[in-house]
């Protein structure tokens, strides 16, 4: 059994995350999880935040193609 979490940002959607994770707010509060796999928002407009209601899909939001490369400043 492998204990590795899984991070997979679905195309214009959630972060989707699988395995084992401890989610915590700003304050360093815990959020509780009640599931092995979670969707978080990234379009920032879910009324659950931080978790996804399918907010994006109604909004039109759009993510990046692929990740953008760190500029040295």
């Amino acid at each position: 059994m492998r204990d590795d979490v899984v991070i997979t940002p679905y195309r214009d959607g959630p972060l989707l995350v699988r395995g084992p994770v401890r989610l915590a707010d700003q304050d360093g509060n815990e959020i509780e999880i009640d599931r092995e796999t979670i969707a978080l928002c990234r379009c920032g407009k879910s009324r659950v935040r931080p978790f996804c209601d399918g907010t994006h899909s109604k909004i039109g939001f759009q993510a990046a193609e692929a990740a953008v490369a760190q500029q040295k400043k």
